[in-house]
C-alpha cells in the first residue's frame, strides 16, 4: 500500500509539472488566440472591443493569477472555452475522444500482435527468414508516420481499390489509419521482445527444460515468453505516449475527426485552452497507463512482490 500511494503521489506530481510547463510555454508564445481570431481587419473590431474580449477570456490579468485560476478550474473539471469556436473545451474533447480511443486501442493492439509475430519469427524461424525479420524493426521505426499513411492510401485505395476513399464503411475507414499507427509502434516493441527472448534463452533454466525434452512451442510459450514479456510490457506503456503524436498525423492524413485533428486545428488557431486541455489529457493517459504497468509487475513476477516497498 505504501508503494501504491508513493506511485500515486509521483503521478500527481508529473501531472502538475506537465500542466505547469504546458501553461508557461503556451503563455510565452508570441500573440494569443484572441488576436489570431478577432484582430482580423475583416471583422472590423475596435481596440476597445478587442480589450473587452481579452478581459472576458482573462488575458488582462497577471500570468500567475491566470495560472492558479486555471489550475483550480482544471482540478474541478472545468477546462474553459475555446477561443476559436466558443464551445466548452470539455464538450470538444468528449466529442473527439471516442474516435481517438478506438483508433489508439486498435493501433496498439495491432502493434502488439505485429511485434510478437516479428519477434517470434526473427528468433525461431528459418535462418534466411530470421535475418529479414530482424531488419524489419529498424525499417519500421525509420519511416515517418505520414509517409506510411500516404503509401497505404496509394496502394490499397488507388492501386488495388480494396478500401474506398469516399463513402467507406466505419470498419473500412479504420483499417488504414490503424495500420498507419501500428507499423511504427510495433518497431520498438519488436526490438525489445527480440532482445528479451535472446536473453531469456541464454538462462540456465532454459537449457534444463530443453534437456528434459520440451518442444520448441512449449519452451517458447511456457518458459521464455513469460519471462521476456516484462520489458516489452514496460515498452508498451512508454509507446502509448506516442499514440497522441501519431494520432495527430494519422487523423490529419485520413481526415478523421478526433483528438489529433482537434489538436492540429488548435495549433493553427493558437487556441491555448484547447491545447492545454489536450496536453493535460495526454499526460493523464500516459501516467495512468504507466502506473498500471508498474503496478502489474509484481502480479506478473512474484519475485518483485517483496522488492517494491
Amino acid at each position: 500500500m505504501t508503494y501504491v500511494l508513493r506511485r500515486l503521489g509521483q503521478a500527481v506530481l508529473v501531472l502538475l509539472l506537465a500542466y505547469t510547463v504546458a501553461y508557461v510555454l503556451l503563455a510565452a508564445l508570441p500573440g494569443d488566440a484572441v488576436v489570431a481570431r478577432f484582430a482580423s481587419p475583416e471583422l472590423g473590431l475596435s481596440p476597445d472591443q478587442l480589450a473587452t474580449i481579452r478581459e472576458a477570456y482573462g488575458f488582462d490579468r497577471p500570468l500567475w493569477q491566470r495560472y492558479f485560476e486555471s489550475l483550480f478550474a482544471f482540478a474541478r473539471g472545468d477546462f474553459g472555452y475555446s477561443v476559436q469556436t466558443g464551445a466548452a473545451v470539455s464538450t470538444l474533447l468528449a466529442t473527439a475522444l471516442p474516435s481517438s480511443l478506438v483508433l489508439a486501442a486498435w493501433g496498439l493492439g495491432v502493434a502488439i500482435v505485429l511485434a510478437v509475430g516479428i519477434a517470434v519469427t526473427a528468433t525461431f524461424g528459418p535462418r534466411f527468414v530470421r535475418r529479414g525479420f530482424q531488419a524489419l524493426p529498424p525499417l519500421f521505426v525509420s519511416i515517418p508516420v505520414f509517409f506510411v499513411g500516404i503509401v497505404l492510401i496509394q496502394v490499397f485505395s488507388f492501386r488495388l481499390g480494396l478500401i474506398p476513399v469516399i463513402n467507406a464503411s466505419p470498419v473500412q475507414a479504420l483499417v488504414l489509419p490503424v495500420a498507419t499507427l501500428a507499423i511504427p509502434l510495433s518497431a520498438p516493441l519488436a526490438q525489445v521482445l527480440i532482445r528479451s527472448i535472446d536473453d531469456v534463452r541464454a538462462q540456465p533454466f532454459v537449457a534444463v527444460v530443453r534437456a528434459r525434452g520440451a518442444s520448441t512451442n512449449w519452451l517458447l510459450w511456457r518458459n521464455v515468453a513469460r519471462n521476456a514479456v516484462l520489458p516489452a510490457l514496460t515498452m508498451a506503456g512508454l509507446i502509448f505516449g506516442e499514440l497522441v503524436g501519431g494520432a495527430v498525423v494519422t487523423e490529419s492524413v485520413f481526415g478523421r475527426a478526433g483528438v489529433g485533428q482537434l489538436t492540429a486545428q488548435a495549433v493553427a488557431a493558437r487556441d491555448a485552452p484547447v491545447l492545454l486541455a489536450v496536453v493535460v489529457f495526454s499526460a493523464l493517459a500516459f501516467v495512468v497507463i504507466n502506473l498500471l504497468v508498474d503496478l502489474a509487475y509484481p502480479v506478473l513476477d512474484p519475485r518483485l512482490r517483496g522488492v517494491r516497498r
